[in-house]
């Protein structure tokens, strides 16, 4: 077991490689610590190189409304009026702190989700 930070792409796929011979490894063996501690060090490259930017909010509810199977009048109960979610669901108009707490609690999207700038 020869474990170093992961630097580079080509260190990053080979311990992808590792990872896939060792994977069914038990715990509490060499191989199955080296599996957790591979792990950790590729988690820790990924975060690093390849982060995954957030959602657009209104792409985000929209998603999360098509899982609940929920139509753009089911978010009237949410945000407010009719035209105030057709406003807010094309672009025309900001959500507000208001309807980001109550669409953070209705349909359990992160907030920091919500607060970005679109």
């Amino acid at each position: 077991m020869n474990l170093k930070v992961i630097k580079t792409e080509t260190e990053y796929n080979q311990a992808l490689e590792r990872l896939e011979e060792i994977f069914d490894a038990k715990p509490g063996t060499a191989e199955g610590d080296e599996l957790e501690v591979l792990s950790i060090l590729i988690d820790q490259y990924e975060s690093e190189h390849h982060s995954i930017a957030l959602p657009d909010p209104i792409e985000a509810i929209k998603f999360r409304m098509e899982q609940l199977g929920l139509q753009q009048k089911d978010l009237v109960e949410i945000i407010g009026f009719k035209s105030r979610v057709s406003e807010v669901m094309n672009y025309k108009r900001k959500l507000t702190l208001e309807m980001i707490r109550s669409i953070h609690k209705s349909l359990n999207i992160p907030t920091n989700v919500l607060v970005q700038e679109y």
